[in-house]
């Protein structure tokens, strides 16, 4: 297995992570996917209070050593004390004593991110995290948290990043690169849109480059995301065979004509409008959800 150092820390995180938005109840084909992937070396295990999995996760890890688990509190919890309790709600679900990695679901500009903070770094100061991460923030507003904060740093910040969705390679990307900040990139395969019929180009010609390597069109894109530095793609646990073939992409490197040859199969601007679109319906369905917790 790859690793790939964490922000500015000494950790060393696997190349690509699990996540487990939609991570089925019925654990017959997740949980063997998880504890393949776990027992090839992944350590790395992302999560969040408004998906209902951290249970889930918190059974599969149990008993288990050098796992790394992130979760995440969501927008409507950022005022201090709800923080904390939404913290507490986390450590008892994955029924750990501590959370590695906590980080804010989505930016909330109507609660003012220096009590946010606040309370973020209270948690790591007790001992109840170890690192806070943001998610789905822009430069501007990492920027904000960042200076909201007086005793801990950022070391990550979780966004949708895939060969469609390339907009944080306008400037955010770089920006983190020089603070040292990782970049957790959900929807590698773009929600699936990547794969339907108006791409099939792209998955031509990643399908040609990959057949020097062995490797398919989905494993192209995600090592291409894995060999963007401080980049570290979030794959789906589906099956035991899907966790294989995510695994395998840590096996080969792409060689930099190549990378420059997938770099140009879709514009640096490349924007799926529709993917925002379902984050918004996501973000609706989860505060739905979150009014019957």
């Amino acid at each position: 297995m790859e690793y790939k150092k964490l922000g500015n820390t000494k950790e060393r995180l696997s190349a690509i992570g699990i996540g487990t938005w939609n991570l089925s109840s019925d654990l017959t084909e997740n949980g063997k996917a998880i504890n393949l992937a776990i027992k090839k070396g992944v350590n790395l295990i992302d999560t969040a209070e408004v998906y209902g999995t951290e249970k889930i996760v918190g059974g599969i890890i149990k008993g288990k050593e050098n796992i790394f688990i992130a979760t995440k509190v969501w927008a409507t919890h950022f005022r201090y004390d709800a923080v904390v309790k939404a913290c507490e709600r986390s450590l008892k679900n994955l029924d750990v004593k501590q959370i590695d990695l906590y980080q804010l679901h989505w930016p909330n500009p109507g609660i003012n991110i220096k009590e946010t903070m606040r309370a973020m770094e209270k948690l790591v100061y007790d001992g109840k995290v170890r690192y806070i991460g943001v998610s789905n923030f822009n430069e501007k507003e990492l920027k904000n948290a960042q200076a909201a904060m007086s005793k801990y740093e950022i070391v990550s910040n979780q966004v949708e990043y895939n060969l469609i969705e390339r907009i944080p390679e306008i400037d955010l990307i770089d920006y983190m690169k020089k603070q040292k900040i990782t970049l957790l990139a959900y929807s590698p395969f773009s929600h699936g849109a990547i794969f339907k019929e108006r791409y099939n180009n792209i998955i031509k010609s990643l399908n040609e480059l990959g057949e020097k390597y062995n490797k398919t069109a989905g494993q192209m894109l995600l090592r291409w995301l894995i060999q963007k530095d401080i980049v570290i793609p979030l794959t789906k646990a589906s099956n035991q065979n899907h966790m294989l073939e995510n695994i395998a992409v840590t096996s080969f490197k792409i060689n930099q004509k190549d990378m420059d040859i997938i770099n140009k199969l879709t514009p640096k601007n490349s924007h799926l409008g529709l993917s925002r679109f379902k984050n918004l319906l996501k973000s609706y369905l989860i505060f739905r959800a979150l009014l019957r917790i």
